[in-house]
């Protein structure tokens, strides 16, 4: 089973490129596939009024300084797209607004992906799925008559997808993670289905995730989980990440296949244990 391994950067770079380029560098050395970020449109995703409202942030006390202080542009992403080249590491973003999936569309990024506040956003499902690229799906806060409707629309545009089955709590406590789901929402859609973790573990969550047979996995990652902003909390610290890599890749070997079979080893041990007597 061939496991694919997200880092999800979010807005855990807090604004600064060369947060995002040591986040780059740690989930590139560490074996993950990719990298995936947050694009939003400001005057888009939110009202006047609650841009207006007051948040104290490291770039001003309005909510508008904050949500913006967060957002790359143009040229930081040209830079990110680069960089993620010289690397040798994919990347991609989760669009929360039509311009911002339009903006994606500038790059030649591998996958889309459906934040699970999105799933209620059918114009923009709709926009994503129209371009018929591999896109991962997270189902958190989403009824299962919800998810049945966004599959049926990617289906009907004949976009591959990959659901995640995720808890949108932040961080998620374990007792939550309902891990179950996976083998279930694979069954219903006959999909592949991964998982996208808010959880404060390292890995005991993912792990289960992966012997119930997750074919993806996402986990937010950051440099420090005591900085600033919303989602670092429930991140795993780069200093981690390579043993993270390492145990969950493992896995699948551990798991072998559905077959009782002999080593060569285990051979060589009954051939000088095994009694045989014929009663």
């Amino acid at each position: 089973m061939s496991l694919y391994l997200i880092a999800e950067i979010g807005i855990n770079h807090n604004g600064d490129l060369g947060i995002a380029r040591k986040l780059i560098d740690a989930a590139a050395d560490a074996g993950f596939d990719a990298v995936k970020f947050q694009k939003r449109t400001i005057d888009k995703v939110y009202s006047q009024e609650f841009l207006d409202s007051p948040r104290e942030s490291p770039w001003g006390t309005t909510q508008r300084e904050q949500k913006e202080g967060l957002e790359f542009g143009q040229r930081d992403y040209e830079e990110i797209d680069q960089y993620c080249k010289d690397r040798g590491i994919a990347w991609s973003a989760s669009a929360w607004d039509l311009d911002s999936q339009e903006f994606i569309r500038k790059f030649d990024v591998p996958f889309n992906k459906v934040a699970s506040p999105m799933l209620g956003h059918k114009p923009l499902l709709r926009a994503i799925a129209e371009e018929r690229k591999k896109t991962f799906i997270s189902t958190g806060m989403a009824t299962i008559d919800e998810i049945d409707e966004v599959v049926d629309l990617f289906e009907k545009e004949n976009c591959p997808y990959e659901l995640m089955h995720c808890v949108s709590t932040y961080p998620m406590k374990q007792e939550d993670a309902n891990l179950l789901c996976i083998p279930m929402l694979r069954d219903r859609y006959g999909c592949k289905v991964g998982y996208s973790g808010h959880e404060t573990s390292l890995l005991k969550v993912c792990s289960a995730a992966v012997v119930l047979g997750a074919s993806s996995l996402e986990r937010h990652i950051t440099l420090d989980r005591a900085m600033y902003g919303s989602d670092q909390a429930a991140s795993v610290e780069t200093h981690a990440l390579r043993d993270f890599v390492a145990t969950v890749r493992k896995i699948p070997l551990l798991l072998g296949v559905p077959e009782k079979k002999l080593t060569d080893a285990e051979m060589e041990i009954r051939n000088k244990l095994r009694v045989e007597v014929d009663g």
